[in-house]
């Protein structure tokens, strides 16, 4: 049984009808980029001092967030991640984002 790790929780039933039951995250679909409503702010709160550039507001796929995080914190020439819905970048970097952004066809951006 290959599907061992799915149902850690079931160690043995009775029922001879009893299905095991995984959880299925169904990720969004991914938006066209005009129709994405990208925030972008500067937020420096609880993290030692340190500013960064949060990107808010992507409706997709984590491969689809984890992609447009990789093409900006490659454009700004910093470091980052894409984690909870949120992209992070290191850096007060809100007006180079915000451009680069709608140059790759996110045009509502802010």
């Amino acid at each position: 049984m290959a599907d061992w790790k799915e149902r850690l929780n079931i160690v043995y039933s009775t029922n001879p009808d009893f299905n095991y039951e995984t959880e299925e995250n169904d990720e969004p679909e991914t938006l066209p980029k005009n129709q994405q409503k990208l925030r972008v702010r500067i937020e420096k709160h609880g993290r030692g001092g340190k500013t960064v550039t949060i990107v808010d507001g992507f409706v997709g796929t984590q491969d689809d967030l984890k992609q447009l995080a990789k093409t900006l914190k490659t454009a700004c020439g910093v470091g980052g991640n894409a984690k909870n819905d949120l992209i992070i970048i290191q850096g007060e970097q809100k007006e180079k984002i915000v451009e680069i952004l709608k140059k790759n066809g996110y045009t509502n951006s802010k």
